[in-house]
């Protein structure tokens, strides 16, 4: 092995280094390494773009949501179908909760997050203090969340920062949150290449709907392949959008049949996944609830 510059061997008092972006080539110094770069950019970027591919369009094993901590299952990508517990920043599904309330209420029990054991908030305040104390041990998740409740106040710097503090700690939705900052220029300058930078870490990490945002981009940009790749991992995740793209695509004779058909068996295994008893319980009691909650603003709208 020589320095890709000077061409000096690798020796005891001589360590060759890679190039950290490629990892083509070796260099004895810094200095070597700058001098070699106007030869070696173009086949540096090539190669390191190449690299970049073969991670970002990686299957990932589930989506960035992970498993219920209780049951084990994946959790459903439908957030009203799970709970976020501010004590421990734990998902838990519905059907867990919805199991624990009743062994809770039969039994006269206090009420408890069911991961952590803690006595859950009691008030808002009560859990902005919980939150804080989170953010404090450094808690990706509260950090995000915290973001969030900045963005909703319209305090976009307030939600950047903690944005960008929670996706340093490796937090997918802290990722995806900055994209679109980034792409509406909301707390920070309107960037397009940090834009698509964070949509392909969440996206690396398993977030369906970066994925699918990457593949509507794509296709916009005039590269159907690359946007029929995004969406087949997202609909092989269970994100209903990007199936429907790929349905089509399959229309448009740019999804061949058998591509098509493995990825609907996939997005219907990622579904079905998600469910069991207990949940699809949850989902019959919440739909009663929201069936209730309408019938009462219809007759209230009556009465008025």
């Amino acid at each position: 092995m020589c320095c890709a510059a000077c061409g000096a061997a690798e020796a005891d008092e001589i360590k060759l280094k890679k190039c950290t972006a490629c990892y083509l080539v070796r260099y004895c110094s810094v200095k070597c390494q700058k001098k070699h770069r106007p030869k070696h950019k173009k086949e540096c970027k090539k190669r390191a773009a190449e690299l970049r591919d073969e991670i970002l369009f990686k299957q990932p094993e589930s989506c960035h949501l992970g498993d219920c901590p209780i049951c084990c299952l994946p959790l459903s990508l439908d957030c009203d179908k799970s709970n976020l517990m501010p004590c421990c920043s734990k998902t838990i599904c519905n059907g867990c909760d919805r199991a624990n309330q009743i062994r809770e209420f039969e039994g006269k029990l206090v009420r408890k997050c069911l991961f952590c054991r803690l006595p859950t908030p009691k008030s808002q305040e009560e859990a902005d203090r919980i939150q804080m104390k989170r953010i404090e041990v450094n808690d990706p998740v509260a950090m995000r969340l915290m973001g969030f409740k900045r963005q909703e106040k319209e305090d976009h710097d307030g939600a950047f920062e903690y944005y960008t503090k929670a996706a340093g700690l490796g937090d997918v939705n802290a990722h995806f949150n900055l994209s679109l900052l980034y792409h509406e220029g909301k707390g920070v300058g309107k960037d397009k290449k940090k834009m698509w930078h964070h949509l392909e870490e969440a996206a690396i990490k398993g977030y369906p709907e970066a994925r699918h945002n990457l593949g509507c981009l794509e296709a916009r940009n005039g590269r159907a392949d690359r946007a029929i790749k995004h969406w087949v991992i997202a609909a092989k995740l269970g994100f209903d959008n990007s199936l429907e793209m790929l349905k089509d695509a399959f229309g448009e004779g740019l999804v061949t049949k058998e591509d098509f058909a493995a990825a609907l068996r996939a997005h219907q295994a990622a579904v079905d996944a998600t469910k069991s008893p207990q949940r699809e319980a949850a989902d019959e009691e919440l739909e009663k609830i929201k069936l209730q909650r309408e019938r009462e603003v219809v007759a209230g709208n009556l009465s008025l």
